[in-house]
């Protein structure tokens, strides 16, 4: 697989967002790049185990780094979420 390089994580223009209903302080949390994903991932998520979860993480990392497309990573978190419980609501934008 060809690697770009380090990519923009904070950049939305190639992110559909997506909105998780987590439990906690931050209800709803609205995610709109790879970084958020991240920072959902890592600073949010209820649990630090799971097949679907580490997947994600990883795919993030991966879409960060260049090496496949933000959408992966982005289903990957979809995956996560459902495999955690967490309901899943598409945005539109």
């Amino acid at each position: 697989m060809q690697r770009v390089g380090i990519v923009d994580w904070n950049r939305g223009e190639d992110f559909a967002p997506l909105m998780l209903v987590m439990s906690g302080q931050e209800k709803h949390r609205l995610i709109r790049s790879l970084g958020e994903v991240a920072e959902a991932l890592v600073a949010a998520w209820p649990t630090d185990d799971g097949k679907e979860y580490i997947a994600a993480v990883k795919k993030c990392l991966d879409a960060i780094q260049g090496n496949i497309p933000p959408e992966r990573a982005r289903a990957a978190l979809i995956r996560a979420a459902a495999e955690a419980g967490i309901p899943v609501i598409a945005v539109a934008h």
